[in-house]
């Protein structure tokens, strides 16, 4: 296939800025670090990093250099707070839906007392900028409750984007193409209503096997399978008519590999929860469009705290019942402040040790959690990415600069990957986030290549990767079937041109090392000139 209550206000932090080059760790590091010695620069790296340094006081260079950086993948994504809110109320007045305008929520029509046609919003400038306020971060004081205002948005323009999958997707593609990005996981919610009916229907049952035993009778849960794959079947047909895939005229974004991750709503009661897991898991078995399942909804609320073990051990189970499922989870997306210190404790550990995560979202509260250098080690070990989109972090949790655990999971060897989480919502796209990485971290262009790199190896692509072993451990050396090879060169030899036939996860790797051929060879020179 080629193609979303809080307790407390926010203090001020501090954003911690260093020179390009440098590389800051928290103060609770390894006694020893775990990555070897890098190897030697290439010249056409060596004059890359240096153009960084010579640009790094010019906004409009380094937004430039950025831009064209090729940046992966990304992993952390939900469809619906990734489009623009301008395109949101564009969507909502072509289906001629309604704007609350106490509460500013897209509502069904008929346009009664107390709503605007979301068309008004087009052509009356005060009452867009006051809608484009309310579904997104735009000119929300740093001051404010941002956690809020954030999840609130999803509820506000909810209306709009149930209805149009394919073509949220089209936009989206189009975005992570421009950004010079290879892959896309996105995050949806398939078949919900009729998930969240059989969940009703079949009840609790605090014995996992026998809840199971209880959704799959009589074909129950397949008919829900069935009918998220027809929803799939018409994303798919919305998105390749609104990308005009197939003419001469085709969007950037039919191009792009693309893979659906099965939101999982944590807020609900567990008979809901568990249905949602065994869908999405079951899905993941047999479409190849689905290969994973993550917990949406913020960690903080009530019921998710009561529930997060329980949930963990939903998942412990049915990874036994379907193995070739991935899971990725948000965890430890909380802070001080906003729940008790009992509740920042374990939510990583067990996503890492009970659920046994494949990636991680967010990650934040790392250092607060009991035993926290052994979760980091296993992480390490069982090469379990984080996922860190910094902006959301920053908005939702107030983390930034040094409070972020960024540096310490470089520290441990965890893999890291950047990704955008809602960018519609958060109004960025990937290239702020590896410029804000850079600028606050002091990375170097090495360092901002491996974050490419790693965002397509630890991907839920199928197929061998190019790379060999453990390439966040031992550095990113080509495998067997390509050693000998310059990674992305035109022409590759026979074998290496198999495997990466072979494998779409290769496939898109070899094209991100052509890119950074490319990249080197305009940027690289100008730095040695």
């Amino acid at each position: 296939m080629t193609y979303q209550s809080i307790r407390r206000l926010r203090r001020p932090r501090t954003l911690l800025t260093v020179g390009l080059g440098a590389l800051t760790l928290l103060s609770a590091q390894p006694a020893q670090a775990t990555a070897p010695p890098p190897r030697p620069a290439t010249a056409a790296e060596a004059g890359t990093n240096a153009y960084l340094a010579a640009v790094k006081n010019d906004p409009a260079a380094l937004r430039r250099f950025f831009q064209r950086l090729p940046k992966g993948a990304d992993l952390h994504n939900h469809l619906s707070g990734a489009v623009s809110t301008e395109y949101l109320i564009r969507l909502a007045a072509e289906d001629g839906l309604c704007i609350d305008t106490t509460t500013l929520t897209a509502v069904v029509p008929p346009c009664g007392p107390g709503t605007r046609p979301a068309a008004d919003a087009l052509t009356d400038r005060a009452f867009r900028d006051a809608v484009v306020r309310a579904w997104s971060m735009r000119d929300f004081p740093p001051d404010g409750n941002g956690h809020d205002h954030f999840f609130d948005t999803f509820g506000k323009f909810g209306e709009v984007t149930w209805r149009h999958r394919g073509k949220l997707l089209a936009e989206v593609a189009d975005d992570v193409v421009r950004d010079n990005q290879f892959y896309l996981e996105t995050m949806v919610s398939p078949a919900s209503d009729s998930a969240r009916k059989l969940a009703d229907e079949v009840g609790w049952d605090d014995d996992f096997a026998r809840l199971h035993r209880k959704l799959v009778a009589e074909g129950k849960l397949d008919l829900v399978v069935a009918e998220a794959r027809k929803e799939s079947d018409d994303s798919d047909a919305e998105f390749r008519a609104a990308a005009r895939c197939g003419t001469d005229r085709a969007r950037p974004g039919c191009r792009l590999p693309v893979r659906w991750i099965s939101q999982v709503s944590r807020g609900g009661t567990p008979e809901r929860v568990f249905t949602q897991m065994a869908l999405g898991m079951r899905l993941a078995e047999r479409d190849p469009r689905f290969v994973a399942v993550n917990l949406v909804q913020p960690e903080d609320w009530d019921s998710s705290l009561r529930n997060y073990s329980l949930q963990m051990r939903m998942l412990k189970y049915l990874r036994s019942v379907y193995p070739k499922a991935h899971v990725t989870l948000h965890a430890g997306e909380l802070w001080t402040g906003l729940v008790k210190p009992e509740d920042l404790r374990f939510h990583i550990a067990e996503a890492v040790n009970v659920a046994g995560a494949e990636r991680i979202g967010h990650g934040v509260d790392l250092v607060h959690e009991d035993d926290w250098q052994r979760t980091a080690r296993t992480m390490a070990a069982r090469e379990i990415a984080v996922e860190v989109p910094f902006t959301s972090n920053a908005q939702i949790l107030g983390v930034k600069g040094a409070e972020h655990p960024f540096d310490t999971y470089r520290a441990y060897g965890v893999p890291v990957v950047l990704a955008t989480d809602d960018p519609g919502v958060s109004r960025i796209d990937i290239t702020h986030e590896y410029q804000y990485a850079a600028r606050t971290y002091g990375l170097s262009y090495r360092e901002l290549k491996n974050l490419a790199r790693a965002s397509l190896e630890y991907a839920f692509l199928p197929g061998r990767s190019l790379w060999r072993g453990n390439p966040t451990r031992d550095g990113y050396s080509l495998g067997a079937a390509c050693r000998g090879e310059q990674p992305g060169r035109a022409t590759p030899g026979r074998l290496c041109r198999q495997a990466i036939a072979s494998s779409p996860k290769a496939a898109a790797q070899w094209r991100q090392e052509a890119a950074f051929r490319q990249f080197e060879r305009t940027f690289g020179t100008r730095g040695r000139s």
